[in-house]
């Protein structure tokens, strides 16, 4: 008989288009890993809410679901192997989340480095941070362990947050019964990649991003604009390949790696100059997105296919949701009370309609 198969959760908040960052990051491993777990990949619009709560924002991101959706089907994402589904649509989480929220701390949620770095990223003083932002980890917790997830693809700026999630579980097995697995962190090999200004990691905020979904034209634009040595003035200068933005590229994108390394010698001796650098990979990098680009216009032709893909995903872990939910209300006896309830008031209905009837 064979052993089944651990199961992967990871998911994406949809703020539209994705970029080589999330492709290092995220989408390289889902990828690699689809064919050997069980793999659960939600759109995260429930935490959008922490950072977007306008009506606008709300209704703006039906069109970036469908963006980044695009993204994960051209990457190679395949609904037929992986549970793709929205996180909103789930009643299940809005309830775990709640019987998760009485297992936690106030103390450790805000001892978490994270929590102050997202605040900070959206603008937000300590009076103004949402409670939902505190809790954000404890819904993460609700993601990751109501399909029983065994493994969770993150970057290192979220291992505390899968630390909590293993604190969550263990602190509701010793109270139930042995139910939830404790998850493990999966490390990108590449978990952060650096923005095309050099400044920081790849981020739509930081406007530093190539975009899977970008045109070669595009994509030659901003390799153009690329930070390098800002101590090299002139190709014949050595320059410094270490923590180089375009030569961390070429390393992750161009499979040429004899070109890379002799690129790197001659950049070091300072017998090549920038434009070089940069044109090599600006064909690397567009030899890598045609595919992508291609299978993306194919389903954006397709209308409505990937609506049909995110609404058969979703009614599949309405239901599978929905049965672990009543298992983990039975285990802590929520489901007993009302069954008694409800079992009683029956019975008594049933008595005086027969008294009527007689």
């Amino acid at each position: 008989m064979d052993k089944p198969r651990k199961r992967l959760v990871s998911g994406d908040r949809p703020t539209g288009f994705l970029h080589l960052g999330h492709y290092v990051g995220s989408i390289h491993n889902r990828l690699k890993l689809q064919d050997s777990y069980d793999c659960y990949f939600f759109v995260a619009d429930l935490h959008m809410l922490t950072t977007k709560k306008t009506k606008e924002d709300i209704v703006e991101s039906r069109t970036h679901i469908r963006q980044m959706l695009l993204d994960y089907l051209s990457c190679g994402i395949d609904p037929k192997k992986s549970h793709i589904y929205l996180q909103s649509a789930l009643p299940a989480v809005w309830e775990l989340n709640l019987i998760f929220e009485m297992m936690v701390t106030l103390n450790r949620l805000q001892g978490l480095p994270s929590i102050k770095e997202m605040a900070k990223n959206a603008k937000m003083d300590e009076e103004s941070i949402p409670f939902g932002l505190v809790g954000y980890p404890v819904l993460q917790s609700a993601d990751i362990l109501l399909p029983k997830g065994d493994v969770v693809p993150v970057g290192k700026d979220n291992e505390a947050h899968i630390e909590l999630c293993r604190d969550i579980a263990r602190r509701f097995n010793q109270l139930y019964g042995d139910f939830f697995p404790s998850p493990q962190v999966l490390l990108s090999e590449v978990p952060t990649l650096i923005g095309t200004d050099g400044q920081g990691k790849m981020s739509k905020s930081a406007g530093n991003c190539i975009f899977l979904s970008d045109d070669a034209k595009t994509v030659e634009k901003k390799v153009k604009g690329m930070y390098t040595d800002p101590n090299r003035v002139h190709a014949h200068i050595p320059g410094n390949v270490t923590n180089n933005p375009v030569f961390i590229y070429h390393d992750i994108f161009n499979p040429n790696k004899a070109e890379v390394e002799q690129l790197k010698k001659r950049y070091s001796e300072g017998s090549v100059g920038d434009v070089e650098v940069k044109e090599c990979l600006i064909h690397a990098l567009n030899n890598f997105l045609d595919p992508i680009r291609a299978r993306r216009s194919q389903f954006e032709e397709e209308k409505g296919y990937v609506e049909e893909v995110l609404y058969d995903g979703t009614l599949k872990m309405i239901e599978q949701t929905n049965e672990t939910l009543k298992e983990i209300k039975s285990l802590m006896g929520l489901s007993g009370t009302w069954n008694k309830i409800s079992r009683l008031a029956r019975d008594r209905k049933e008595q005086h309609a027969e008294k009527f009837t007689m």
